[in-house]
C-alpha cells in the first residue's frame, strides 16, 4: 500500500475521515520529509509504510481525541513538524502555532506548510522563555515525544487557559502518571482521560493522556530549563 491507502486504513475506525486532498498533502509532506532528511537529521524513520502509521496516523490520531476547530492551539516541541503538520494537511485552516527551539527545524517546517498550503506559525524558541508573554492565550496545546510527563506539564500547562487542555502523547513504556501527581498539583492540571490506540498489529500501542487545566499556573513557572531539569516536579 502507499502512504495515502496505509493513512486511510488506520485512521478510519477511529472516525477519522481525510479526503483525497488531505491525503495528497500527506504524501507530499512524507516526500519533504524524506528528502530533507537527507541532509538534516529529522528522523530515523524513512520506510513509507513506518512513516505513513508512525508520523502521520499517529498524529492523526489527535482528532479523535477533541474538536480543534475554533481552537487556538500550541504544539511544543514540533521538532519536524509533528504533530502539527499531520493535523494541517488534515485541517488547513486550524490555527495552530508551531514551537521548537532548534531554528533549522522551524525553517523546514515553515517551508514545508507554504509548500502545502497550510496555515500555521512556526517559531523557534524555547518553551519556557516563551511562555514568559504567552500565558494563558492557547485553548490546547500537544506535544510528542519531548519529556516526561512531570516535565512537558511545566512546559505545557503555562500556555493553556483555565479549562485548556494539554494532549500528551507517549508511548506505553511511559507509564508517567504516578510520577507527574505534585507537577499536576502544582501546576493546576488534572488528567480528565487516557487514550490507549494502535497504529498496526507489528506495533507497539500507544497513548494519549489528556490533562485539563483546572486553575491558574503560579507566575513562578515554568522555571529555567536547568532548574526544571535537575530538579523536576
Amino acid at each position: 500500500m502507499n502512504i495515502s491507502d496505509t493513512i486511510r486504513q488506520v485512521t478510519a475506525p477511529w472516525g477519522v475521515e481525510l479526503d483525497q486532498t488531505a491525503l495528497q498533502r500527506c504524501e507530499k509532506f512524507a516526500d519533504l520529509l524524506i528528502e530533507k532528511n537527507k541532509v538534516m537529521n529529522l528522523t530515523a524513520i524513512t520506510e513509507e509504510d513506518k512513516v505513513a502509521r508512525l508520523h502521520f496516523a499517529d498524529c492523526l490520531y489527535l482528532l479523535s481525541c477533541c474538536d480543534f476547530r475554533g481552537k487556538k492551539i500550541i504544539d511544543v516541541g514540533c521538532g519536524g513538524g509533528f504533530p502539527s503538520l499531520p493535523l494541517l494537511c488534515a485541517v488547513p485552516e486550524l490555527d495552530i502555532l508551531g514551537l521548537d527551539s532548534t531554528a533549522k527545524r522551524i525553517n523546514f517546517v515553515t517551508e514545508s506548510a507554504r509548500e502545502l498550503g497550510v496555515g500555521g506559525r512556526f517559531v523557534a524558541a524555547r518553551a519556557e522563555e516563551y511562555a514568559l508573554k504567552n500565558r494563558e492565550r492557547f485553548d490546547i496545546a500537544t506535544s510528542r515525544a519531548v519529556a516526561s510527563l512531570n516535565v512537558l506539564l511545566e512546559l505545557t500547562l503555562p500556555f493553556l487557559k483555565v479549562g485548556g487542555k494539554l494532549l500528551a502523547m507517549k508511548g506505553m513504556n511511559e507509564l508517567e502518571d504516578e510520577d507527574a501527581k505534585k507537577a499536576l498539583q502544582v501546576l493546576g492540571g488534572k488528567i480528565v482521560d487516557i487514550k490507549t490506540y494502535s497504529v498496526g498489529e507489528d506495533f507497539p500501542e500507544r497513548r494519549v493522556v489528556i490533562v485539563e487545566k483546572i486553575r491558574k499556573t503560579p507566575d513562578a513557572y515554568p522555571r529555567r530549563y536547568a532548574k526544571i531539569s535537575a530538579k523536576p516536579l
